[in-house]
């Protein structure tokens, strides 16, 4: 394999086929796997590391690479056929040096994990997502598909131990939001924001504090709760429901006080999670948005103009709060989430139904009081602490021209979004 320009990964191998080699023979009884030396890697500048030309054998096994990710802190595992092994660590892509995986190797690594009937249904749809875990090291979620070059597969680690809101650093107002007793919270964010953990945390505050019952429906199943005051129950499509919109709408009938969905998909979603806040149960779920004035716009545009109207009065009495999630590196070499929180307060209520949406922006700056924050305001904070620096943030910041006057003390941060 030929290496390309200082930056850049390695070239493609050919896509003519070739016959792959035997897997490799098991250990002697009475053996050990050998200790994964530790990977060299060379800086590049501030855009993080090129690790050398692979020149490693092809991992013994799955759990192999799981160590290896444990090792390195990385969040993510990328596998594909002719290609080598990558990790992302603090949001960066890592090159291995591990030789291309080969086709043998890859189904090799599965079949140590999942069933033949998972394996099936992945060659007949292209596509499966499941999670695997390894007992006393890592609860993984994973993700296979196809590509151009063959079979694939990204692997995103999640710890076994459910970490607090003070673990997470996160803000007090979380726990406010998470002791409603009904409405909908919605956290949101791009993929790999940490979403899931700070539901996670929220769920756990819950489970420690107040005597509920807690139903969760997850495509998969990523953090497992244990029933501590309250009583949690988890559903995963596939495995203990067929169908996520029937599980939702049959959690209604079982007797629940929080009810976490995940990911607000569509319209049916939307439709039963209002119902639900609307009926007296505490409603959490996600979304795929930045701020809290386009995740309200990416809901009432999930219905038609003339139906707008109505649906902008059920999310005003619906909704709890917006927390919009972002992370940045930290200078200990860490990543910390960051939020926009919007609390549903009778100001920011009126502003729904009055069709002003857009004025959400100049209300949460100024009601520091009430516990919402804008993300500029997040991060100056962030800055203020020495938890990381400025370039850091100007980087992640939604609105960074507002945040530099802010750095150079010409914005008051009362009026920073």
């Amino acid at each position: 394999m030929t290496q390309g320009p200082i930056g850049l990964p390695p070239e493609l191998p050919s896509l003519k086929p070739r016959v792959p080699p035997p897997p490799p023979p098991p250990p002697p009884a009475g053996s050990t796997v050998p200790k994964i030396p530790a990977i060299r890697m060379e800086p590049l500048g501030e855009e993080g590391f090129m690790i050398p030309t692979p020149t490693r054998p092809e991992a013994r096994s799955l759990e192999e690479l799981v160590l290896e990710a444990k090792r390195l802190g990385a969040s993510d595992i990328h596998l594909g056929v002719g290609e080598p092994p990558r990790f992302r660590v603090r949001g960066r892509m890592l090159y291995s040096e591990y030789v291309p995986t080969t086709m043998a190797t890859f189904y090799r690594w599965w079949q140590e994990v999942l069933p033949v009937e998972n394996l099936q249904l992945y060659e007949r749809t292209k596509e499966l997502d499941t999670a695997i875990m390894y007992p006393g090291m890592a609860r993984l979620r994973v993700n296979l598909f196809f590509t151009i070059l063959g079979p694939a597969a990204v692997l995103r680690l999640i710890n076994l131990e459910i970490p607090s809101l003070e673990e997470l650093s996160l803000p007090d107002v979380l726990k406010t939001i998470s002791e409603a007793q009904k409405g909908l919270v919605l956290i949101t964010g791009p993929t790999g924001s940490g979403k899931s953990t700070t539901l996670a945390a929220m769920i756990r505050y819950i489970n420690e504090n107040f005597a509920k019952h807690i139903i969760s429906i997850e495509d998969p199943i990523e953090y497992v709760h244990t029933s501590i005051r309250s009583l949690v129950r988890q559903r995963e499509v596939g495995a203990h429901t067929l169908e996520f919109e029937a599980a939702l709408r049959a959690s209604l009938r079982e007797d629940p006080d929080v009810i976490l969905i995940g990911e607000m998909r569509d319209r049916i979603t939307v439709d039963t999670a209002l119902k639900a806040a609307q009926t007296g149960h505490l409603v959490f779920g996600t979304l795929h948005t930045n701020s809290a004035v386009s995740t309200i716009e990416r809901l009432l545009n999930i219905y038609t103009p003339s139906e707008q109207n109505t649906m902008r009065t059920q999310i005003a009495e619906s909704l709890v709060a917006v927390v919009a999630q972002s992370l940045v590196r930290t200078s200990d070499r860490k990543r910390r989430a960051v939020h926009e929180i919007m609390i549903n307060t009778d100001a920011a209520r009126d502003y729904i139904k009055n069709n002003q949406v857009d004025e959400l922006d100049q209300l949460i700056p100024q009601c520091k009081f009430d516990g919402m924050q804008t993300m500029n305001q997040a991060l100056f904070q962030l800055v203020q602490e020495g938890i990381t620096d400025e370039e850091t943030t100007l980087e992640a910041s939604p609105r960074a021209h507002e945040l530099k006057q802010l750095f150079r003390g010409k914005m008051d941060n009362t009026r920073m979004i």
